[in-house]
């Protein structure tokens, strides 16, 4: 019979079989990170300047602090404290810049000729989120490559982890980003959010003190802090390889520290759930 599938082939909303379909998704997905990586190697003063600003916190901030903060208030020296805090601001700051591009997306007319495209809206949000991640775990990466200088050794098993931990907080920042471009129209309202929202967010992240020493108020704040969670997992992936790392003490429920797993596990779920959130919401018509 003509124009009908064979017999226990299911069919697609658009009549394309499944494999061929999965297959139109996945390139998709990869030409959108083939974009992220091409814009990452045709923009690199824009890459050295990102890189740039947590280098100098790390490096003088880092530097003069650590003559002014005792080793015994944190157990280490404050370089080496500072360290996995620089490292989330590093994928933070390209893993925001996913939404601002999906916001100029839609302000230029591109975003209008990818919904052209024979593809879910939900794909072409996976895509961004994926390149956003990918580029933001690039730059960290690059980061890490300083961890000798904060006085850390280049071990390989705690350089996977701490990969593996910068994968995950790109991930969920990544996503948090596109969730709320998606609800935002215009470029300068995305901005001026991030200025009120995200220094108090890095303040309460333990990025450069210790959380024990906000007041209670602060804490509670900090246990629902996207970031805090990603710094406390790059600082206890040190932990785990680096002795006397123990005494550094972040996120605390009821007086004990979640396990690794589960703040593992929180990143990825909360950065899956403004992902769904988000391509909902990007399903309705413009």
């Amino acid at each position: 019979m003509t124009g009908t599938l064979p017999l226990g082939a299911p069919e697609t909303v658009d009549g394309a079989q499944p494999p061929a379909r999965l297959r139109r998704e996945l390139r998709a997905i990869h030409a959108l990170v083939h974009r992220d990586l091409l814009r990452l190697a045709g923009q690199r003063t824009h890459t050295a300047l990102m890189l740039l600003h947590p280098m100098l916190y790390l490096l003088l901030l880092g530097g003069g602090l650590a003559a002014l903060v005792p080793r015994s208030q944190l157990g280490v020296g404050y370089q080496t404290f500072l360290f996995p805090g620089m490292l989330m601001m590093t994928v933070q700051a390209p893993a925001i810049m996913v939404g601002v591009r999906l916001i100029t997306d839609r302000e230029s007319g591109y975003l209008r000729e990818l919904l052209m495209a024979p593809v879910h809206r939900a794909t072409l949000l996976l895509g961004s989120c994926a390149g956003g991640t990918l580029v933001a775990t690039v730059q960290g990466t690059v980061m890490l490559s300083l961890a000798g200088v904060v006085g850390l050794p280049y071990d390989l098993v705690l350089l996977a982890l701490l990969l593996s931990a910068m994968v995950l907080a790109s991930f969920a920042v990544t996503a948090l980003a596109v969730a709320l471009a998606v609800s935002l129209r215009r470029a300068e309202t995305f901005h001026m959010f991030l200025g009120l929202v995200m220094t108090p967010l890095l303040f309460l992240s333990g990025c450069f003190f210790p959380l024990r020493a906000l007041p209670g108020w602060a804490r509670v704040l900090a246990d629902v802090n996207p970031l805090a969670y990603g710094v406390d997992l790059l600082r206890r992936c040190i932990a785990l390889r680096v002795p006397g790392q123990e005494a550094v003490r972040g996120i605390e429920w009821a007086g004990r520290p979640p396990s690794l797993a589960l703040e593992a596990a929180l990143l990825l779920a909360s950065g899956a759930l403004a992902l769904l959130w988000a391509a909902r919401r990007f399903s309705r018509p413009e």
